[in-house]
């Protein structure tokens, strides 16, 4: 046990009083009071002081140490937290350069479209004009071709007439001729004159018939055309 004057004794009573600084820890329990009312009662205070203390310490520390539970708890969830933003962060950015692309892309194939479809309005004007130049090209074929049946047509009309006003003219003059020489020469010519007059109605009827068979086709070839 330890032993203290009266002198040491007033001045820890006094410094508890005036300061409130008193003895802590187990050392309390080494003084002895030697019968000394007022240094046991400081002893005795100096203890209910220390238990109070420990009390407040340990208190303290759980606080503390709830304290850091939650603050470990709240740096896992905010860890947990900058993750995930992180992840969409990641994912913003992933999704960012996918629509860049994809617009570029959707840029590009506008572009595209637009280059084919001047290029199809420039081959729509080019098959427009070759279809009217076609259609020129056989409006004036057909009417070469026209003109040129008709001439043809013309011209073979011409030829017909011609031979058949020849044929009408050789036989004519051949009967008249045969009709002449039997009559200078004293020849019945009653014979010869009916024949000679049958043979040139003969001929003249074909004539006619024959040009008016030319005219007829002729005429019913321009009807169907028009």
């Amino acid at each position: 046990m330890i032993k203290v004057d009266k002198k040491t004794k007033e001045q820890l009573i006094n410094l508890l009083e005036s300061k409130n600084i008193a003895l802590e820890g187990n050392i309390v329990k080494l003084f002895d009071p030697d019968g000394d009312p007022d240094f046991e009662k400081y002893l005795k205070a100096c203890s209910e002081k220390d238990k109070e203390s420990r009390k407040k310490r340990l208190e303290i520390t759980r606080q503390v140490q709830q304290q850091n539970k939650e603050l470990k708890e709240l740096n896992g969830e905010n860890e947990r937290i900058m993750n995930e933003l992180k992840t969409t962060l990641d994912d913003v950015e992933q999704s960012k350069l996918t629509y860049e692309v994809q617009n570029r892309e959707l840029n590009e194939w506008k572009l595209d479209n637009i280059r084919l479809t001047e290029e199809l309005k420039v081959e729509m004007v080019k098959s427009e004009q070759a279809r009217l130049e076609a259609e020129q090209a056989k409006t004036t074929a057909l009417n070469d071709l026209d003109l040129l049946q008709k001439k043809t047509q013309t011209e073979l009309i011409g030829t017909i007439v011609k031979v058949a006003l020849l044929v009408i003219l050789s036989v004519g003059l051949i009967t008249t001729g045969l009709y002449v020489t039997a009559m200078f020469t004293g020849k019945d010519t009653q014979i010869i004159g009916s024949t000679w007059s049958n043979m040139f109605g003969i001929l003249l009827t074909n004539a006619f018939s024959i040009i008016g068979t030319i005219m007829g086709v002729k005429y019913a070839s321009e009807k169907k055309e028009e």
